[in-house]
């Protein structure tokens, strides 16, 4: 199926058809964790055939995607945080169009960008770089970072069923059960996942290209992790960044920061107008690029300077200021410092990969 209606910039599309029930392979049921109500993803398109994918919220996706419809067939950017997430895109997109998936791009390997790859078929090209293949494949993506987010999971669900036990108000009580069944249906999902890596690896670049449409998966070094990949659409200038490069502060408990400012010096010369991020809004302008760099910069050298000192990261992440950045990101006046970003800069100053 697919809707018949005029491309306009920034269109939003909440669309009303295909449930999680609506299989897009008739004979391939829905994955564990796929019981949720409404739609799980709302598609944003950006310039014609381009679409931003995010979560509604009503069933738990992890990072935001993309869709590019080709002429004859879809590529999509990252396959989200389970196999749940992952086929319910493929679902909804037939209420875009009825063109087949034939490529995922898994902008880097961590857990909610690529923990959906399981799904797809072996005549899907799944691709991404040669390290996040690696990472996928041998527990890389269920390292530190996945258990500092999901390792509690099971311990919140049964604490939630504990304190239920002992609502009484019946609105209240509702609630916490509704949230439960959310809980253990994004439990059940993650279950279900066994981390595959891409079929098809790249080390520097690849270009495909689908009828008039050239999309290049570029490599420019390291930074968010030791593989990051960016799509970039130059006749629609268009980049899709992962979380390389995101509106506000990205996760840094793997990232690389000196090699991250030039990864992003890289990311400059892109001729761009849009930005799709792995987290956030669609945003336009190269201007974040410079302010992401600053921040790095600055955090690294506050660090190396306490790590000199001879403090843990626990002590230096309390003492470093970076609220210098406040008016670029809000977040830094209420939040401070994550301590895992200065624990990733120590680990790389001591030695570490």
């Amino acid at each position: 199926m697919r809707i018949a209606r005029p491309a306009t910039l920034a269109s939003l599309f909440v669309l009303a058809a295909c449930q999680a029930s609506d299989a897009p392979d008739t004979d391939s049921p829905p994955p564990p964790g796929s019981n949720y109500e409404g739609l799980a993803f709302e598609f944003e398109e950006v310039v014609p055939g381009i679409y931003h994918a995010r979560g509604t919220g009503s069933l738990a996706v992890g990072s935001h995607g993309a869709v590019i419809v080709n002429d004859e067939d879809v590529l999509l950017v990252e396959s989200h945080i389970s196999p749940a997430a992952a086929y319910a895109v493929v679902d909804e997109i037939e209420a875009l169009t009825d063109k087949p998936v034939r490529y995922v791009v898994n902008t880097h390997y961590h857990f909610d960008h690529a923990h959906g790859n399981q799904i797809y078929p072996p005549d899907v090209q799944v691709i991404g770089h040669e390290v996040t293949r690696e990472m996928l494949i041998n527990g890389g993506s269920m390292g530190r970072s996945y258990q500092a987010y999901l390792g509690s999971l099971p311990a919140q669900i049964a604490a939630l069923e504990d304190r239920i036990e002992g609502i009484e108000d019946e609105e209240e009580r509702t609630e916490a059960e509704d949230r439960l069944a959310y809980m253990k249906n994004f439990q059940a999902g993650l279950d279900a996942t066994v981390p595959a890596g891409p079929n098809t690896t790249l080390s520097e670049r690849m270009t495909l290209f689908r009828g008039d449409r050239e999309i290049r998966l570029l490599f420019f070094g390291r930074g968010h992790t030791g593989g990051d990949v960016v799509v970039h659409l130059p006749a629609e200038r268009v980049i899709i960044t992962g979380d390389l490069l995101v509106p506000s502060l990205p996760y840094m408990g793997d990232g690389y920061l000196v090699e991250w400012v030039q990864t992003l010096e890289h990311l400059k010369g892109l001729e761009f107008d849009w930005v799709l991020p792995g987290h956030g809004d669609p945003f336009q302008g190269k201007e974040r690029i410079t302010y992401l760099q600053d921040y790095l910069r600055d955090l690294h050298a506050q660090a190396v300077a306490l790590h000199a000192e001879g403090l843990s990261y626990e002590e230096a992440a309390a003492r470093i200021d970076m609220t210098g950045h406040a008016e670029r990101y809000p977040v830094v006046e209420g939040s401070g410092v994550p301590a895992v970003a200065v624990q990733r800069i120590f680990e790389l100053l001591e030695g570490g990969r």
